[in-house]
């Protein structure tokens, strides 16, 4: 049996923390997720769903849950074969993707529950199958690949993977983070253009 301690962690790392637990067992075993709040608990009880893992869940104490996944032979070949076809058809998903981001936030309403929000989002980003091919950004969006940012681990862990990394350069010189460039290459508004006309999938957060 493996534990995994999700407490204190916002989505949607407890389910990319579990995801990674389950890949370590060998044909079958149980992963025991804890988590602090309710919402982690139905998201991890869908993925299981999903997967055809048998799951429960139970509250341990106050704003403290167990879930509990038992995989077997069948779950783990469910889980194989959709990473198998993701791979087969990952140059043409990683071709057509681009991300555009536009603000250091994402939504809405409260400014720091944004922020929280897009860099769950960028780290989200770097655990799917098919990543994207691009990600620019440009206006409020431009911080986020600059000194200071809570999501440069994130955004270089994208490029480390061959996500290519794109900031505007105007956007950079109005916000005074010309000199502030941590990730990624700058570009220009020619370039945004060119990349979000020729792809056949654009991802606004």
């Amino acid at each position: 049996m493996i534990q995994v301690n999700a407490m204190g962690d916002t989505c949607p790392i407890p389910v990319v923390k579990t995801k990674n637990a389950i890949k370590t067992l060998k044909g079958a075993g149980v992963v025991e997720t804890l988590v602090d709040n309710e919402i982690a608990v139905q998201n991890l009880t869908k993925m299981a769903k999903q997967k055809g893992y048998l799951v429960k869940s139970e509250k341990l104490g106050e704003q403290q849950y167990k879930v509990t996944m038992t995989i077997g032979e069948a779950a783990e070949e469910a889980e194989k074969a959709p990473a198998e076809e993701a791979e087969i058809c990952l140059p043409d998903g990683r071709r057509n993707t681009v991300i555009v981001i536009a603000s250091s936030k994402m939504g809405e309403g409260n400014d720091e529950l944004g922020t929280v929000l897009m860099k769950g989002f960028l780290y989200a980003i770097g655990q799917q199958d098919t990543l994207p091919k691009t990600i620019l950004f440009y206006n409020g969006g431009a911080t986020l690949t600059c000194e200071g940012s809570p999501a440069l681990e994130d955004l270089k862990s994208l490029e480390a993977q061959g996500v290519e990394i794109l900031t505007c350069g105007t956007c950079l010189n109005y916000y005074g983070l010309s000199d502030k460039l941590k990730v990624g290459e700058v570009t220009n508004m020619y370039v945004i253009a060119e990349k979000m006309t020729q792809a056949s999938h654009i991802v606004k957060p």
